[in-house]
């Protein structure tokens, strides 16, 4: 009996261990199958992918025709509330983002600060620079507009890395805010960040920058005085001074904002784009960034296509999508009849300015 009951107990013993060792098997395989799982999720993207926006679309219009949203006597307090909201609706509370302002959860990469901003210039050109740098896998952008050298510095430094979509070596991070160009105190803010950072400005005919302004303001406010009485002091004669207190004029000046940029960055740290080659020569353009960026040449002519009811060039359909990437709804949106003896006011006060930016930048726009 005694014998008999250790054998029992031997035999259950050994039935024990093998359900222990089966479960331990089972847990251990869950475990690996999850961590496979995560890591499969947490992987980079094909090229097209991942630099793609979350709505599919980008709205090359709203830079290269359309004016700025704000009116023009709407403060500065107005418009850090407004860009404000804009934020904790696409962030969210520090929230983690890819660079499209979705939330993810995965830790692959590191956040960066950026090593290259577009800074400038409004309704330049800048989201469709933007949107076509982040064909390059080696180019990672935050999709908003984070404003922290204008509007939330105070927030700190980490808050702004915090944005930043998480890149791998060899990568480069980016923003951009066109306000930054005409923002009094970013060039010293930047150069406190990083001395040795790339900055990008995208011009465009300062005179038809400014209408591009005005139309879109118009489209959003219908009761926005006419042109000629935001532009000229004295509407009644088109021969009478501009007001550069209008912001659609005063962005136009490119010679006296680069004047502050370059008191603490030196003409070797800017590229200056032109936005109109970047509409009839978007490859060509494209090529002088890559190389300011020190990137390989990825982008080039088959990426475009130029759609000609738009009148705009577009990305080609990238792989596994159903359409190409062209321009927003909004493109096309008609600009109001301005007198051209008005139009040619702006250019002859310009001109200087123009000739100016063109020693300073050491390329000529052919604006005259």
């Amino acid at each position: 009996m005694g014998c008999s009951g250790c054998r029992v107990r031997l035999n259950s013993g050994k039935v024990l261990s093998k359900v222990s060792v089966f479960l331990t098997m089972v847990l251990i395989f869950t475990y690996f199958f999850y961590c496979l799982a995560g890591l499969c999720d947490s992987a980079p993207r094909t090229l097209y992918y991942s630099q793609q926006p979350a709505d599919g679309d980008y709205d090359v219009s709203e830079e290269l025709r359309a004016p700025a949203s704000h009116r023009r006597n709407r403060t500065e307090s107005e418009d850090a509330q407004q860009v404000d909201a804009d934020q904790q609706r696409v962030l969210g509370p520090q929230s983690d983002q890819d660079g499209r302002g979705i939330p993810v959860s995965n830790t692959f990469g590191t956040k960066r600060l950026p090593q290259a901003i577009i800074i400038g210039v409004k309704k330049g050109g800048t989201r469709a620079l933007l949107e076509f740098l982040r064909i390059h896998p080696d180019v990672r952008a935050f999709g908003a507009e984070p404003h922290f050298f204008d509007r939330f510095y105070d927030k700190g430094l980490e808050w702004y890395r915090n944005l930043m979509p998480r890149t791998l070596d060899g990568q480069i991070t980016m923003e951009k805010t066109p306000s930054y160009f005409v923002t009094k105190e970013a060039p010293s803010r930047v150069c406190t960040m990083n001395s040795q950072t790339k900055l990008i400005v995208v011009v465009r005919d300062p005179v038809t920058r400014a209408v591009s302004d005005y139309t879109q303001t118009l489209s959003k406010n219908p009761g926005l005085p006419s042109f000629q009485s935001l532009a000229l002091k004295n509407s009644s004669t088109a021969s009478g001074p501009i007001d550069t207190t209008w912001s659609a004029v005063r962005i136009g000046l490119y010679a006296k904002h680069l004047e502050n940029w370059l008191q603490y960055f030196p003409s070797s740290r800017f590229l200056f784009v032109s936005g109109e080659r970047l509409v009839s020569d978007p490859a060509g353009e494209m090529g002088r960034v890559q190389d300011f960026l020190g990137l390989k040449r990825v982008i080039s002519d088959k990426h475009f296509y130029f759609n000609q009811t738009k009148g705009f060039p577009c990305l080609k359909k990238p792989e596994g999508s159903s359409r190409p990437r062209c321009l927003g709804k909004s493109k096309g949106r008609p600009h109001p009849q301005i007198p051209s003896e008005v139009l040619q006011r702006l250019r002859d006060f310009y001109r200087p300015f123009n000739h100016q930016f063109y020693q300073m930048s050491g390329q000529d726009f052919g604006w005259d």
